[in-house]
């Protein structure tokens, strides 16, 4: 589906991912990844209250946007 780093897709991706960790992933057919990015952010919020969450939310767009397809 995407056409490589930097690609609109990869930009949706990690808009995506900016509003629900794991969502731009799972545009992307990443399934495991959305669900560990999903599910590693959630602990971060509980565990840390603040900081973490937003380390998690960074990382997943981080992720999403840097995705390059294999050929």
């Amino acid at each position: 589906m995407s056409a490589g780093q930097g690609s609109t897709g990869n930009v949706i991706a990690a808009l995506c991912s900016f509003f629900l960790p794991g969502l731009g992933q799972l545009l992307q057919g990443r399934v495991l990844a959305a669900l560990f990015f999903f599910v590693i952010t959630g602990v971060l919020w509980v565990v840390t209250f603040t900081l973490g969450g937003w380390i998690g939310h960074v990382w997943a767009c981080v992720d999403a946007a840097m995705y390059k397809a294999r050929s």
